[in-house]
């Protein structure tokens, strides 16, 4: 089990488990994602606020969770819920194909410079492959 600002990620056997400590608040009249840093750590600057990135993963892993739990038949259904177009929550799915150390450092403010949805959204589904990616810098795109 890895731990990162209170993310914990488990393996067992060929399924990997992601549990993601956040609290949905509403602030003039957004929903908004606070990841709670973990006990001892002292929250950074970049930590104090979540990013686009850090809400769309968790958007990702709970909607995922809606799905396997049988809440809703399809992510249109989710969409329709929502109301968002169907073709964002598709998009925003993906994310959950992501590497656990990925999430991990998009959790914890620290992915690369330069990250973006966008180029999360074009990574490869293969773990090594978008490590590679992000670490080139490139878009993910072959």
């Amino acid at each position: 089990m890895s731990e990162a600002q209170g993310t914990a990620v488990v393996e067992r056997g060929d399924h990997i488990v992601i549990r993601i400590p956040l609290t949905l608040k509403r602030r003039a009249g957004r929903k908004e994602v606070i990841v709670e840093p973990a006990p001892s750590a002292t929250p950074t600057r970049r930590q104090q606020h979540v990013n686009p990135l850090m809400a769309a993963v968790a958007r990702a892993h709970r909607w995922e969770e809606l799905l396997e739990s049988g809440r809703y038949g399809s992510w249109v259904e989710i969409a329709a819920a929502q109301g968002v177009d169907p073709s964002y929550v598709a998009r925003l799915l993906r994310l959950t194909l992501l590497a656990p150390d990925i999430v991990e450092s998009i959790l914890a403010g620290a992915e690369p410079d330069g990250v973006s949805l966008a180029k999360l959204h074009r990574l490869p589904v293969d773990w090594e492959e978008q490590r590679r990616a992000l670490a080139a810098g490139g878009n993910g795109q072959r």
